[in-house]
């Protein structure tokens, strides 16, 4: 089966290195990317950015303790169904949503893509319900409970049924945080998400400040580099540097 993967970039956050990696110093711009996948059988969006209400007050939307965190650099246009207007999909044909996990810079965007079926972990979903949970894990239900048709899953669950499309659980960041790994004609990407924000989370182990679970997020960690050293080639989760490599929309992957 042929398998399309196309980048897109939905605006910047700017915040302190410190938060993001053990010893981190001065700031770091974030790209907040998604990720459109084709196969043969459906589409899906991997992750979908932050709400269009960023784009107009933050603060409103994702509150004074998360503005006092990040500068949002985030404009009209940079919205993830504009994205796909922009290289000619529909926003409303999109089959699924696999969402890595329930921050609001991963699932803001999902109130744009109204038939998707979301695909969550169901460890996840089930933080994300618990009104004491999702506070401490900085979950806000306006983001992603919205009535879509939902998919839970535990553990690896393969997306398309030919092992294409495959979610891998990397727990840690939050309670059922998921990756996604993908066979493209090149050879195996995995998408990490926030199991691994940098280059040098993986590379020098270094946690971010916050996390639901260190011992669950080195787990991971380390299981995404098995995976590297087995040949996939792994997509951080907001690494500028690393973003800048990345060919965006209408240009494919390979």
């Amino acid at each position: 089966m042929t398998v399309k993967l196309y980048a897109m970039t939905c605006g910047h956050l700017t915040g302190q290195l410190a938060r993001l990696m053990e010893g981190g110093e001065g700031e770091a711009l974030l790209p907040i990317p998604a990720y459109l996948i084709e196969h043969p059988k459906g589409t899906a969006l991997f992750d979908t950015g932050m709400h269009p209400d960023c784009q107009r007050d933050p603060l409103a939307r994702v509150g004074r303790h998360v503005v006092k965190m990040f500068r949002f650099d985030y404009s009209p246009g940079e919205e993830v169904s504009a994205r796909l207007e922009a290289i000619g999909r529909d926003p409303a044909r999109i089959n699924f949503i696999v969402n890595s996990h329930l921050h609001f810079d991963h699932v803001g965007g999902n109130a744009l893509i109204p038939n998707a079926t979301l695909v969550v972990q169901r460890r996840e979903w089930a933080a994300g319900m618990d009104a004491e949970l999702a506070a401490s894990c900085g979950f806000d239900r306006r983001d992603f409970d919205l009535g879509h048709k939902l998919k839970l899953v535990e553990g690896e669950h393969d997306l398309f049924g030919d092992g294409s499309v495959l979610c891998l659980p990397t727990r840690g960041h939050t309670p059922g945080h998921q990756s996604l790994r993908l066979r493209l004609a090149s050879g195996d990407v995995v998408l990490a998400g926030d199991a691994c924000y940098f280059c040098r989370t993986l590379r020098e182990r270094r946690l971010p400040r916050f996390v639901h679970d260190r011992a669950e997020m080195h787990a991971s960690l380390d299981r995404l580099a098995r995976l590297e050293e087995g040949g996939a080639r792994i997509f951080f989760g907001h690494d500028d540097r690393f973003w800048r490599d990345v060919p965006q929309a209408p240009a494919a992957i390979l």
